[in-house]
């Protein structure tokens, strides 16, 4: 069968070619085409257009940049059609997916599956109607998000999450002492390490990074702290933090290895607070936006969610603190590093409560799990045979 996927971003990359390396193995026939990245270009296929040619966030950098949105997405449309499809398959990415969708419904019959689903139970509660009018099946990476959609009776597929996936597999491939970490990245054997994981995006770094460090500089007698460089971002970016904190250590392309030895974590809000769960590691979560006052405002009237941490969602209480707009102040930041890395009982709790949320998201296996019910579906369903 004909599959065309669409992601918008290095993590929708990752994801992505997971999945097909799981369709490949339902069915021997399977040929890709995508807008995606390179690590889907290496299972196979044809990349119609790359990523980073789709990436703008921001409200501002898509304002600047909406002629080529749209051409890109027009492109994306023709595409598909020409290459007459049997399934396409959507990854993450809202803002251009649900317009892709939207599109094949009028359009055309091919049936539209949606893989990690957007957030819309954080923001956009009325996609919920373009997502059951334009998507034929949804395959969700978080177990909450189930209950959501049965509100709106729109039953969806939890297939487990890739993040559990990617953290046993670095399990399993890696034997890695402490010792050879701090070896290859110039620590102390002795001294335990405090991880900074400052975000993926450079506002977010420009929004927290500061913060971060000037309340973990008071934990730099007894922790090594140090920062795990996002793989998108320019080394340069992290160079003026360096320069006005020379006790601040980095790591490029080793977030899994730092967290496998890290004694407390600071995360800026995203997959990475979950990672950090996943391997047992207390932490705080940061997020900092200029807009502190309005945006803790517009949190408690329209935001339909109580926290923005996945590991909070998931659980459905607060397991971590949440540090969010005007509560990011460098003496409250201190003040809950404190209590995960002093505080023996709140460590304990915090590990208990992670415990149950990772017996919650199940099984390694999320891409596979998609891929059998895709490859199943397609042919009973939607009859396509070839």
């Amino acid at each position: 069968m004909k599959y065309y996927l669409i992601v918008g971003e290095a993590s929708g990359d990752l994801h992505a070619s997971n999945l097909m390396k799981a369709i490949q193995k339902e069915d021997e026939h399977a040929s890709f085409r995508f807008f995606g990245g390179d690590l889907m270009k290496a299972v196979g296929g044809t990349c119609v257009k790359h990523y980073k040619e789709l990436a703008y966030m921001g409200f501002i950098p898509v304002l600047m940049h909406l002629r080529t949105i749209f051409r890109n997405m027009e492109i994306c449309e023709k595409d598909i059609v020409d290459w007459n499809a049997d399934v396409v398959i959507l990854v993450d990415y809202p803002g251009f997916n649900l317009k892709v969708a939207k599109f094949l419904r009028k359009h055309t019959h091919i049936p539209v599956f949606y893989y990690i689903s957007p957030k819309i139970w954080a923001w956009k509660e009325y996609r919920i109607k373009n997502i059951k009018r334009d998507v034929d099946e949804l395959f969700s990476i978080l177990p909450f998000e189930v209950p959501f959609y049965q509100k709106y009776q729109y039953p969806i597929h939890y297939v487990g999450n890739p993040c559990v996936d990617a953290v046993a597999a670095y399990r399993n491939g890696v034997k890695d002492s402490f010792k050879a970490f701090a070896k290859d990245n110039g620590l102390e054997e002795k001294k335990p390490v405090l991880a900074l994981l400052p975000g993926s995006r450079k506002q977010e770094i420009k929004d927290n990074l500061e913060l971060m460090l000037e309340a973990s500089a008071s934990c730099k007698d007894d922790y090594q702290i140090v920062l795990g460089a996002a793989p998108g971002i320019d080394p340069s970016i992290y160079q003026p933090y360096q320069e006005r904190h020379p006790w601040l250590h980095m790591v490029h392309r080793q977030t899994y290895r730092l967290l496998s030895h890290a004694e407390g974590a600071l995360v800026v809000s995203g997959t990475s607070t979950l990672e950090t769960c996943l391997f047992r590691v207390p932490q705080v979560v940061c997020y900092y936006t200029p807009l502190g006052k309005i945006i803790s405002f517009l949190k408690k009237k329209i935001l339909s969610v109580q926290y923005i941490s996945l590991v909070n969602l998931i659980a459905g209480r607060e397991v971590v603190k949440e540090l969010v707009a005007d509560q990011m102040k460098e003496n409250i930041i201190r003040s809950e590093l404190n209590a995960i890395l002093y505080d023996v009982k709140n460590r304990q709790r915090m590990l208990a409560d992670y415990n149950e949320i990772i017996d919650s998201l199940g099984d390694a296996g999320a891409s596979q799990h998609a891929a059998k019910k895709m490859v199943e579906l397609l042919k009973s369903t939607y009859h396509q045979h070839h």
